[in-house]
C-alpha cells in the first residue's frame, strides 16, 4: 500500500510556500490583499494545517484528511473564481469593505495581522506575474493542490 505522507506534506510545504509569497507580494511590492485574498490566505493554511496534522496519522487518517484539504482546495477554487470574476467586471463588488469587513476582527487576523489583514480592494490591478494575475495563480494551485489531494484519497489500495 502507498503512504500518502509524502503527498500530504509536499502539499503541506506547497501551501506554505504560496503564503510564503503572499507576504512577499504584500510587504515588498506593497501589493495590499483584499478580502478575497485573505480568505484564499485562510484556504491555503488550511490545506497546509490539515495535511500536517493528519500526515502524522494513521493512513485511513490521512486519507482522511487528504479529502478534507481537498475540500478546503476547491472552497478556495471558487472564492479565487469570484476574484477572478469581480476583476473582469469591475463594476461588481466583492462585497466586502476592507475597512469595516468582520473579517479584520476574527481572532487570527488580529493575531497575525501582519499576514490576515485585508487593507487592499477586490479591483486593485496589479501587474500580471507571468502573464496571470494573483487570483488566477491562485485559482491554478488550488485546483493543481486539489487533483493532488483526490488522487491520494481515493486511490485504490494495493
Amino acid at each position: 500500500m502507498k503512504n500518502s505522507r509524502p503527498v500530504l506534506f509536499a502539499v503541506a510545504l506547497a501551501s506554505l510556500l504560496l503564503l510564503a509569497v503572499a507576504l512577499y507580494l504584500q510587504h515588498v511590492e506593497n501589493m495590499l490583499p483584499c478580502p478575497l485574498c485573505v480568505i484564499q490566505r485562510y484556504a491555503f493554511a488550511a490545506i497546509a494545517l490539515i495535511c500536517l496534522v493528519t500526515a502524522f496519522r494513521t493512513e485511513v487518517t490521512a486519507r482522511i484528511g487528504a479529502a478534507l484539504a481537498a475540500l478546503a482546495s476547491l472552497a478556495g477554487a471558487g472564492v479565487a473564481g469570484w476574484h477572478i470574476y469581480i476583476k473582469a467586471h469591475p463594476t461588481v463588488s466583492c462585497g466586502i469593505d476592507p475597512l469595516e469587513t468582520s473579517l479584520n476582527t476574527i481572532p487570527t487576523a488580529k493575531l497575525l495581522p501582519f499576514l490576515l489583514q485585508a487593507d487592499g480592494l477586490c479591483t486593485t490591478e496589479y501587474a500580471p506575474i507571468m502573464g496571470l494575475s494573483i487570483p488566477q495563480w491562485a485559482l491554478v494551485w488550488f485546483i493543481v493542490i486539489a487533483l493532488f489531494l483526490l488522487h491520494t484519497a481515493f486511490r485504490k489500495k494495493s
